[in-house]
């Protein structure tokens, strides 16, 4: 990873608790140092935001990466990605659409809207591990990324 933390700090919106719990193995499988927040639906990941992005602490940082599920309760992925995407402060932060959603139009509305990344759901956990470990080989150490700015404009 370069000139970034050394513990990047994760965001994951998904209301499913099994996903999640696969999700939190898979990552602290591969990818031990990274620090997971888990919120179950849009609204829950804009709150999130906005306290990390007001509160500026260890505690709550602005996260490295967003892992969005698309089908959730309250304010799904898709209108929350809208969302994130037409905020300055928030449109760097690259979000990585992660569903089950196969469908044709999900894929084009996620990348029209500026996703960075769209992946499927593995079925298998020995799938999911592929993809933490793809992730994070990406995201946290080939990419270069901009400086996190809270108040670009």
């Amino acid at each position: 990873m370069t000139e970034r933390t050394l513990s990047p700090t994760i965001l994951i919106a998904d209301d499913d608790p099994d996903d999640r719990l696969m999700i939190r193995d898979a990552f602290a499988d591969r990818c031990r140092d990274c620090r997971l927040c888990f919120v179950e639906d849009g609204e829950e990941a804009l709150r999130f935001l906005e306290n990390a992005l007001h509160k500026q602490t260890a505690d709550c940082p602005l996260p490295d990466l967003i892992l969005l599920d698309l089908n959730m309760p309250l304010k799904d992925g898709r209108e929350t990605l809208r969302e994130l995407k037409a905020d300055p402060r928030f449109r760097r932060i690259p979000t990585v659409i992660l569903t089950t959603s196969h469908s044709d139009d999900d894929i084009d509305d996620c990348y029209d809207h500026h996703a960075n990344s769209y992946i499927i759901k593995p079925n298998r956990y020995s799938e999911l591990l592929e993809v933490v470990t793809s992730l994070q080989s990406y995201w946290m150490d080939t990419v270069n990324l901009p400086p996190q700015n809270p108040h670009h404009e």
